[in-house]
């Protein structure tokens, strides 16, 4: 079992092991090849995954069947469409791989036996919940705020790892912007 793993859970847990033994066998290791999809759009979400090693990217078509990415999910990170997961229905958005990678997939079957039988984890799922609700949050205000150049800004101080991991065309759809606007601004810099 991956270390960051355990102790990314029983840092919720506040150290206290009690749980800690139930919780850990229900995720599932998997290694899934760069490009392969976790999630496709309308069907429903069945399982949370956590980044042990590599990136996921997710994304959803525009009207003009543009893919536009939602998120980039690196290592130490949980991710899921929650409102297909919570919900059941069907998810508006894919999950892909963007590089090999080392996952663990927790099913919605253990995820709500975890939930009804390990009080503490849903301390897990509280810290899912904030992390995607303030990153949702931060990315709405950015795209309103920010001017292209002050995003390409952002990423080079806040993720500057995924400027040498991700393709060009992969990181200003990520930043919301024009893969060849995305170029000429980016050597401005």
């Amino acid at each position: 079992m991956n270390t960051f793993l355990q102790q990314y859970i029983l840092k919720q847990f506040d150290g206290n092991h009690e749980g800690l033994q139930v919780v850990i066998p229900k995720f599932k290791p998997f290694n899934v090849k760069r490009n392969k999809h976790l999630l496709v759009q309308g069907q429903v979400c069945q399982n949370i995954y956590f980044v042990a090693e590599g990136c996921l990217q997710s994304y959803i078509y525009d009207s003009n069947m543009q893919e536009n990415t939602k998120e980039i999910i690196t290592e130490g990170n949980f991710y899921c469409d929650l409102r297909s997961f919570n919900k059941n229905l069907p998810a508006i958005e894919n999950i892909r791989t963007v590089e090999p990678s080392q996952l663990y997939q927790l099913s919605k079957r253990d995820f709500q036996e975890l939930m009804e039988t390990v009080p503490q984890f849903s301390k897990v799922y509280q810290k899912l919940l904030e992390a995607y609700y303030n990153n949702a949050g931060y990315r709405v205000n950015t795209f309103i705020t920010l001017s292209a150049l002050d995003r390409i800004k952002w990423l080079m101080q806040h993720r500057p790892s995924l400027l040498t991991r991700l393709p060009s065309k992969l990181i200003a759809s990520y930043l919301g912007i024009n893969k060849d606007v995305y170029s000429r601004l980016k050597a401005k810099l």
